[in-house]
C-alpha cells in the first residue's frame, strides 16, 4: 500500500504543480498500515466530529471522511488548501478551513469533536497547548509527532520536561505506534509516533493553572541546576527563601526540575502562593 500511496502523492504534487515546503514542515505520510493505526486509534464512529490539522494532500481526510461523521481539516498552505477542495469536493462531509489553527478558538470550530493532526514539529507544543487550554477541548487527540517529543511528553518523573508537566496536567499521553522516516514523502531526519492524548475534564491537579505555570516554569529555567538554585534565578527570590519554602513543600532542595511529579509541583505552587 505504501507503494501505491507514494504513486498518489507524486501524482497529486504533479498534477498541482505542488512541492513539500521545507519552511512548513511539509512531510506526506505515504504508508497504509500507518493510516490505519490512526484511524483506529482515533475510535471513529459515524457521529464523530472530526478537527484534522494539516491535512496536506488529503490521504487521511479520505479516511476519516469515510468513517466519521464530519470532517474540519484546516490547512495553513494556499496551494495546498485549494488543491484540497477540488480532490475532495466528492465528500459533502469535509470542510476546508485555508487559515493558521493558531489564530482559530476551538470553541469556534465544534464543542463536541475529536483532533487528529499530522503535526509539522516546529508548532507541535503550540498546537497542543492551544487545544488543551482552550474552553472546548477535543474529546481525544490522536498526533503524530517527532519520536523524541513523543517520548518527552509521556515521560515519567525523574525525565519530566516543561511539556510533559503541560501536556499531562491537562490529560492522560500514551504513544500507540513509532512510525519509520520512511512512512513519509519526503522522509524527515527523524522517526515521528503517533501519540494520543485523552484530556482531563479537570487539570489533574487542582490548583491555579496560571500560578502552577509560573512555578514550573521558573523550575526548569536551568534545568540542569538543583531545583534551590533554577526556582530563585526563575523567580528571582532570594535562595534562602526558596529553601524554607522546598522545606515546607517537603520536597529535597537538591533535587532537580525533571524529578518533580505533577503532585510535588501543585504542593510548591502551594506553598509559594501562601507566602
Amino acid at each position: 500500500m505504501t507503494g501505491s500511496l507514494l504513486t498518489q502523492t507524486r501524482r497529486l504534487l504533479r498534477q498541482f504543480d505542488l512541492r513539500a515546503r521545507k519552511g512548513l514542515g511539509q512531510h506526506f505520510l505515504i504508508d497504509g498500515e500507518v493510516l490505519q493505526l490512526i484511524t483506529s486509534a482515533a475510535e471513529l464512529t459515524p457521529s464523530d466530529v472530526i478537527v484534522e490539522i494539516g491535512p496536506g494532500l488529503g490521504v487521511l481526510t479520505r479516511e476519516l471522511a469515510q468513517k466519521a461523521g464530519r470532517v474540519i481539516a484546516i490547512e495553513l498552505d494556499n496551494k495546498l488548501a485549494a488543491a484540497l477542495k477540488q480532490t475532495l469536493a466528492s465528500f459533502d462531509n469535509v470542510t476546508i478551513i485555508n487559515e493558521d489553527v493558531l489564530k482559530i478558538e476551538p470553541q469556534n470550530l465544534a464543542t463536541d469533536y475529536k483532533l487528529v493532526a499530522n503535526l509539522p514539529y516546529y508548532i507541535t507544543s503550540p498546537v497542543l497547548r492551544h487545544f488543551l487550554e482552550a474552553s472546548a477541548k477535543p474529546k481525544v487527540m490522536i498526533v503524530m509527532v517527532q519520536k523524541e517529543v513523543a517520548e518527552a511528553i509521556v515521560a515519567k518523573p525523574g525525565k519530566m520536561s516543561l511539556l510533559s508537566v503541560s501536556v499531562q496536567f491537562y490529560g492522560e499521553p500514551r504513544i500507540i505506534s513509532d512510525v519509520p522516516a520512511q512512512c513519509f514523502y519526503p522522509a524527515p531526519k527523524v522517526d515521528s509516533a503517533i501519540l494520543r492524548i485523552d484530556p482531563s475534564p479537570q487539570p489533574r491537579v487542582a490548583v491555579d493553572e496560571e500560578s502552577f505555570f509560573e512555578v514550573v516554569r521558573a523550575g526548569f529555567t536551568a534545568p540542569r541546576k538543583q531545583l534551590a538554585n533554577s526556582l530563585a534565578q526563575g523567580l528571582e527570590v532570594s535562595k534562602a527563601e526558596v529553601l524554607s519554602l522546598l522545606e515546607r513543600a517537603g520536597i529535597a532542595p537538591q533535587r532537580r526540575a525533571e524529578t518533580l511529579s505533577l503532585e510535588e509541583w501543585a504542593r510548591l505552587r502551594q506553598v509559594f502562593k501562601e507566602e
